[in-house]
């Protein structure tokens, strides 16, 4: 921290206060869980501290504001100075960010990338018809592009600017592990987070089951005075973890237990505990996008009416899917009940028509930058009368009452920017979504998805 002059000495002004320090260690792991290395940060102790992985991100950009800080440990100063004014940024200071952000945004763009529209945190660059896109998450790059040369020029031109690591090829991000087959597919799993999470909740020596949902039980919220003695929050943070990241097959069981979190009593928790059970049998299991010549971008949409038995309410459930596997998914309880199942399942393509629109114009930013034409938006449904009702304008008895705010499928489906496609309910992919399904069943629907054991 001398080296890159983050601090330097300074007696604390008259109406300054100088922020609390505090020296963070952390152990950094590689794919298989053998320790990488050994890591000690220095954070400021304005908020709870999140530490994030990468080399020396925030101490690299400057600070806007005059800031002290107190003398950290082990830190000894000559003269008379009682305090460190910092001169660049460090972990915990509240603009540490954005004052990160801004350096990095303001030198890549100098060297000619362009931010996405879509997505501030990936970049874009296009040289004499090749092009390398840089990913951002915090201080952690992912580059990857049509030209081997104009990578390792971007690698030049970031080194020339900050301190950096090459990793190499990608094998380990964010948590998730990028598993190579023989056939050219790229595998993203998460098996040692699994196995972090069961021993964490004491379930990495149950029997797993077939199914994260037991079909012969249902769920109700409870008014009793006392809960159940489990880490029922803590349990719930960690699969929702899970479910975003490589797990859609988990997605919905997920969300139902969710709704207990005010008042879980013990069958709320026999549930949580039942996805674990899933997850201890299929911990090998992850997304298998597979090489093909086409992106084979499609949508699916699906709805179950009136699930909930308290309360009446639906369930919408979408998944979008390129190169034959998922890229992004989601299952969510409708906000009104549903008069119809071709009300339910209109008011799930409202949600699906919101996701896929911003999913189809990155996806058609990024195959612009490679000189490709971007797939169409197509989003398939199982129910006739819900693909009759976004192209019949008439406000008829079936559909004068649902909430206008819905109707943009109308316009979207008009402007052809959306089309939709029916399909057999047996070959509906975002059923899963929606309900819990029997084991059979469950096992067929997450193939299909994509979602399969890695072979290493």
């Amino acid at each position: 921290m001398r080296l890159r002059e983050v601090f330097r000495a300074a007696k604390l002004p008259k109406g300054h206060r100088a922020i609390g320090t505090k020296w963070v260690f952390k152990i950094k792991s590689k794919a298989d869980g053998s320790i990488d290395k050994y890591k000690a940060r220095l954070v400021a102790r304005c908020f709870k501290q999140t530490i994030w992985d990468g080399l020396h991100g925030n101490i690299l950009a400057r600070c806007q504001e005059q800031v002290f800080c107190v003398i950290p440990e082990g830190v000894e100063l000559e003269g008379s100075f009682d305090c460190l004014e910092l001169v660049n940024a460090i972990y915990g200071l509240k603009q540490a960010s954005r004052v990160w952000n801004e350096t990095f945004d303001e030198f890549v763009c100098a060297i000619g990338f362009q931010a996405s529209g879509l997505d501030p945190c990936l970049y874009i660059r296009i040289v004499e018809g090749q092009f390398v896109l840089l990913l951002v998450h915090v201080n952690d790059v992912l580059i990857t592009g049509s030209s081997c040369e104009l990578i390792a020029r971007t690698k030049t031109d970031l080194k020339t600017r900050f301190e950096m690591t090459d990793s190499g090829k990608c094998a380990f991000v964010l948590g998730i592990e990028l598993l190579d087959g023989a056939d050219g597919s790229v595998t993203l799993c998460q098996r040692q987070y699994v196995d972090d999470i069961l021993k964490r909740f004491g379930m990495d020596d149950c029997k797993a089951v077939a199914s994260p949902v037991d079909m012969s039980s249902r769920l109700v919220s409870s008014d009793a005075a006392t809960k159940v003695d489990a880490p029922f929050r803590e349990a719930i943070g960690a699969l929702m973890h899970l479910t975003t990241a490589t797990r859609p097959d988990i997605a919905f069981a997920v969300g139902y237990v969710s709704q207990f979190m005010e008042n879980p009593q013990k069958e709320h928790w026999v549930a949580v505990k039942r996805i674990f059970r899933y997850l201890q049998g299929t911990k090998m299991h992850g997304i298998c996008y597979k090489p093909n010549a086409k992106i084979d971008f499609r949508g699916y949409s699906d709805a179950d009416r009136a699930g909930d038995l308290a309360d009446r309410k639906s369930t919408s459930g979408y998944v979008f899917m390129v190169l034959s596997a998922p890229v992004s998914w989601g299952s969510k309880k409708q906000p009104s009940v549903s008069l119809s199942t071709s009300e339910a399942e209109y008011i799930a393509l409202s949600l699906a028509v919101q996701e896929g629109k911003w999913i189809h114009r990155l996806l058609c930013e990024i195959m612009m930058a490679d000189n490709e034409e971007g797939p169409e938006l197509m989003i398939h449904k199982d129910n006739q009368s819900c693909i009759k009702m976004t192209k019949n304008p008439v406000n008829h008895g079936r559909a004068k009452h649902i909430d206008i705010k819905y109707h943009h499928i109308r316009d979207e489906v008009k402007r052809g920017e959306v089309k939709l496609k029916y399909c057999e309910t047996a070959v509906m992919l975002a059923d899963i979504m929606t309900k819990g399904l029997h084991g059979p069943r469950h096992k067929e629907m997450t193939a299909t998805l994509g979602i399969c054991a890695s072979s290493h």
